[in-house]
């Protein structure tokens, strides 16, 4: 069996309010045109979750609501605390205990750029993969049963695209 995972690191966000809680910064204009774009380049390769693993900040969500509205049947996301600016090893630890087969984590940097350069068994020949920026996705394949069997440098990099791939 092959498990597929999709990782993002959420879209631009807002910077109008320093002042303003981190958590709650939700996406400015760019961001929420990247997540859209991410969405319909999902639909139209057809890798589509069927299992979504967010960080619970407002930013990762709205990233999450926009990705999915350009899906057909989307899954709910399940906002999870401790994805919340995770380092790469709290991330695997969520991954480990997934359901799904093809799992979408949606989280930050640095945590989510380290996690996809370790998993993959070759790096994408791509300039941004190294930095991950927002709304960077990264879909591998592993060759595993279960979450918990997935090792570093094993995943299959399927394809990884940036927002700025996507515009015309």
């Amino acid at each position: 069996m092959t498990r597929r995972l999709i990782l993002i690191r959420h879209a631009k966000s807002a910077w109008d309010d320093p002042e303003a809680d981190d958590h709650a910064r939700v996406l400015n204009e760019r961001g929420r045109a990247s997540a859209t774009a991410i969405g319909t380049w999902l639909a139209e390769t057809g890798i589509v979750p069927d299992q979504v693993l967010s960080s619970d900040s407002a930013r990762t969500l709205e990233t999450w609501e926009r990705i999915a509205a350009e899906l057909s049947d989307p899954p709910e996301a399940m906002a999870i605390p401790a994805l919340y600016h995770a380092d790469p090893e709290t991330m695997f630890a969520v991954l480990e205990q997934a359901s799904g087969d093809c799992v979408l984590m949606l989280a930050h940097n640095p945590g989510i750029g380290i996690l996809a350069r370790w998993l993959a068994e070759d790096g994408p020949d791509h300039p941004r993969f190294r930095d991950y920026p927002t709304c960077a996705t990264t879909v591998f394949d592993f060759p595993v049963d279960h979450w918990r069997d997935v090792q570093g440098g094993t995943g299959v990099v399927v394809d990884f695209v940036v927002p700025r791939d996507l515009e015309d």
